[in-house]
């Protein structure tokens, strides 16, 4: 680690000694390096750009990003689901109202909701959720898109310029995805939530296609995905495993519940995947599973382990069961089939 940082310096030794003094006396003992990292790479930012809208990107990228951490920070024990969908849907409509009571059902069962913050779908997420547990997660733009009146908590509503960072916060913060009818933003937004676990870019989560009553939104764009993406071999059939066409907000609520049974989470250490668990799975399970997602390892087999060294001292979820396995940080869709296999695990 010294010698990484040593590498990653301004090169002026009395810049470099104030960047160390500062970090020193700003950050945490072990987040040091990293606030030093932050502020030599703004200085190497201000030396090597006299662009003054490359500055602003930057400076205001890190404000939102700091700001949504702060937000966040305080709830991140609670799971979180992210609604998607159209800003035009009226209050009347079955996508409005499907999304109105699923909100309620997930914030009754104790999840937090998340939305863009502004009407129609997202109006209607905000709108069913108990009083303090969504979120809103609002864009500027040049029509102005206002906040809509059923946040109860304004210290909950972020104000974004830039989608990107939004976007971000939106996969970073939540740990389920639900997409309702919608235009474009929709679906640039439900395309990316599933590339972005088909790439491994972000951790397995329960994404749900919500199809109200008397719609085929989402059963007309399976049939596009399946004859033009499927057959043509731009994705895989296994990637259809990524997501889930769900016609009840029941339905939807069970699957995210689901998702979360048996399987609590994931990260890398030393080369290895481990997947830490809500309890133990019974042996029938972790021999099926090897025979089953063999094809997914590089080697070894998927076995029952203790926290890592890394885990230990970062002090994450010292108290759960892990497995732990070679993965080929390839089939990401595989990967998110065996962890539906391992939550109908029936411990006898």
């Amino acid at each position: 680690m010294e010698k990484f940082l040593k590498d990653y310096e301004v090169g002026d030794q009395v810049i470099d000694g104030l960047i160390s003094e500062l970090a020193e006396k700003s950050g945490f003992l072990e987040t040091e390096y990293l606030l030093r990292e932050i502020l030599t790479t703004s200085v190497k930012l201000g030396r090597e750009s006299a662009d003054r809208g490359d500055l602003k990107l930057a400076n205001n990228t890190l404000k939102e990003l700091r700001y949504s951490f702060k937000v966040f920070s305080p709830y991140r024990a609670v799971k979180k689901v992210i609604i998607f969908g159209s800003a035009r849907s009226k209050n009347n409509s079955s996508e409005y109202k499907m999304a109105e009571e699923f909100s309620r059902k997930l914030t009754e069962k104790g999840y937090m909701i998340v939305t863009g913050g502004g009407p129609g779908v997202m109006e209607a997420g905000n709108k069913g959720a108990k009083s303090g547990k969504e979120f809103a997660l609002n864009i500027r733009l040049p029509f102005e898109q206002k906040p809509n009146p059923y946040i109860d908590e304004k210290d909950k509503i972020i104000n974004f310029k830039y989608f990107f960072t939004r976007k971000l916060i939106f996969v970073k913060e939540t740990d389920a995805t639900a997409l309702f009818p919608g235009g474009f933003g929709t679906l640039d937004e439900g395309f990316e939530m599933i590339t972005l676990m088909q790439t491994g870019k972000s951790r397995p989560r329960p994404i749900v296609l919500m199809e109200p009553k008397g719609s085929i939104y989402w059963v007309s764009w399976m049939r596009f995905v399946k004859s033009q993406l499927v057959k043509k071999g731009f994705i895989k059939k296994e990637d259809l495993s990524l997501f889930q066409i769900v016609k009840t907000t029941d339905q939807a609520v069970r699957y995210i519940e689901d998702f979360y049974r048996v399987y609590h989470s994931i990260r890398y250490v030393s080369g290895l995947a481990v997947l830490r668990l809500n309890r133990q799975i019974s042996q029938k399970t972790l021999k099926f599973i090897n025979k089953k997602f063999k094809d997914i390892l590089t080697s070894g087999e998927i076995q029952a382990a203790l926290p890592a060294d890394k885990e230990i001292q970062e002090k994450e979820f010292l108290n759960l069961p892990r497995l732990v396995m070679n993965f080929n940080l390839r089939d990401y869709s595989r990967l998110c089939q065996m962890i539906q296999v391992i939550n109908q695990d029936k411990k006898s």
